[in-house]
């Protein structure tokens, strides 16, 4: 069973917005923190953002700092990234993904034990 499902992906031009969403499938989120991650075509998967549910700590790649903005809304057991400026290279399938202990290095997908299925994001130029 996947317990966190990606929302929110499309087909958009460069320059516009998109905003993703993450929810539980079937579960109420108890994470110590989540993330987006994204892998673009032919490449390795990516950190993108993160933040502490507890807290809102967040943490940013540096390619996306300004650009992308993630948050969560604890009443909807919901988290989101919000995509401004889109640029093609930013065409990848993001990935939610949750870690339910407190462990350090945000960056690493290898500290994450749970993820989504992923959504696509394509830009065109």
């Amino acid at each position: 069973q996947v317990p966190l499902v990606e929302s929110g992906g499309g087909l958009v031009q460069a320059g516009g917005s998109l905003r993703l969403s993450c929810a539980a499938s079937g579960r109420t989120f108890s994470f110590y923190r989540m993330a987006w991650f994204r892998q673009p075509p032919g490449k390795e998967r990516e950190f993108v953002a993160a933040v502490n549910w507890s807290t809102g700590r967040t943490y940013y790649a540096d390619s996306v700092k300004g650009r992308f903005t993630i948050s969560r809304d604890n009443a909807k057991n919901t988290l989101y990234l919000q995509i401004n400026s889109l640029r093609p290279e930013d065409t990848a399938v993001y990935y939610c993904a949750g870690s339910s202990v407190a462990v350090a290095a945000p960056t690493q997908p290898t500290k994450y034990n749970y993820w989504g299925p992923g959504t696509q994001v394509t830009v065109s130029s």
